[in-house]
């Protein structure tokens, strides 16, 4: 059903530092900066050979991570991204399975530009899971 690991995000609260750390300090290639309003964040994306990391920040008080960062200031791992081949049929087996999709169940388009669905976390271990259409 999941494919591979699409990507980590880690909520950071200073994005230009996070990017730092991860160019200078760990010589990776990182993005430049995406405002995304419809999912209230900012993103960087840190790129491996296997896959990538996502460093997010809030786009504004609404966002839906700011709670996070308040509760975590210095930061911390927020989701885990899956791909899957066909995110409708993966949304339907997820809720046919008992998982609860978060809100109203129908894909967004992510920093990607790909469908995009979140998984409620006491469904999964503890851990936010997003699903990406590969």
């Amino acid at each position: 059903m999941i494919g591979r690991i699409n990507h980590i995000a880690i909520v950071v609260p200073d994005l230009a530092a996070a990017a730092k750390v991860y160019s200078g300090t760990l010589g990776a290639t990182v993005s430049e900066s995406i405002s995304l309003p419809d999912h209230g964040v900012t993103t960087i994306f840190v790129e491996l050979p296997n896959s990538k990391i996502e460093l997010l920040h809030p786009l504004g008080d609404q966002s839906p991570i700011a709670n996070f960062l308040k509760n975590n200031p210095v930061g911390g791992i927020h989701h885990i991204c899956y791909e899957v081949e066909d995110i409708f049929a993966a949304r339907d087996h997820m809720r046919a399975a008992g998982a609860r999709v978060l809100g109203d169940g129908e894909p967004k388009t992510g920093a990607h530009g790909k469908p995009v669905l979140f998984l409620h976390p006491k469904d999964f271990l503890g851990t936010l899971v997003e699903l990406e259409q590969a």
